[in-house]
């Protein structure tokens, strides 16, 4: 599904949380949507996957808006992890990532074989298929989230949405994260992952959205992310070294 966010303003009361913001997204990348707290990242997925309209701009799937495309195929081609998403009562980790599949269910209906196939085949990708009796809540942070995932892509939908998915998790944990997030990607699906973490966005992510101040900063590969840039959008200096022939880049010091 081609997704497409274009001057996207979106104000809440006197406060502009995006001014002019674009977003293209296709099949078969991950995109890192990254810039400072309050630059507007979450307001844009949040726009993006139809949740909270936009004050001006336009989003559009497939040349379409959510309108013209219908809630429940939208709810089908587009999965959306919030940034506190979970689970407020004491669901099993099956059960929980068998909601993904709600948006292909009739009304009462039971999960059919293909629902089953799907959420095996999600329980499996996220590594927790051996979780799968444990409660939701027994977890722990690592293995909540890859839950929460599980649950986005038992959806099986062409977009994947993702704000801060590893935010508060151990560097284990963040790295299968993002490992988890590309292979979902290089399978055919696309993935907008909101990140803080500028390492692991350059290492992970084919395209990175830089955004300031409500605008967009930088559209485009990771070694488009100079230290100008870096140091308008977060007022802090970087550095930068290489790895196995792949280059990354630190914040280091305030300005």
């Amino acid at each position: 599904m081609l997704l497409e966010a274009t001057n996207v303003s979106k104000a809440f009361g006197d406060f502009l949380a995006l001014a002019g913001a674009d977003l293209a997204v296709a099949e078969g990348e991950i995109i890192g949507l990254i810039g400072p707290n309050g630059a507007g990242k979450s307001a844009l997925l949040r726009a993006v996957a139809g949740l909270a309209p936009a004050s001006a701009g336009s989003v559009r799937y497939d040349g379409r808006n959510k309108n013209e495309l219908g809630r429940s195929a939208l709810a089908r081609r587009l999965s959306f992890l919030a940034q506190d998403g979970g689970a407020h009562w004491p669901l099993r980790v099956d059960h929980l990532v068998a909601l993904g599949r709600l948006p292909h269910r009739r009304p009462l209906a039971g999960l059919s074989e293909r629902d089953r196939a799907a959420i095996e085949r999600a329980l499996i990708a996220a590594e927790i298929a051996h979780l799968r009796l444990r409660t939701f809540g027994t977890l722990s942070g690592g293995e909540r989230m890859r839950a929460l995932i599980a649950r986005a892509l038992a959806v099986e939908a062409e977009t994947l949405l993702a704000d801060e998915p590893i935010a508060a998790l151990d560097p284990l944990h963040q790295l299968r994260i993002m490992q988890l997030l590309s292979s979902t990607a290089r399978e055919g699906a696309c993935v907008v992952v909101v990140l803080h973490d500028l390492a692991l966005a350059t290492r992970f992510c084919d395209r990175l959205v830089l955004l300031s101040a409500g605008g967009t900063l930088l559209d485009g590969a990771p070694s488009m992310l100079s230290d100008d840039l870096i140091r308008q959008a977060y007022n802090v200096a970087a550095i930068r070294g290489e790895h196995c022939g792949q280059p990354f880049v630190l914040p280091w010091a305030p300005l």
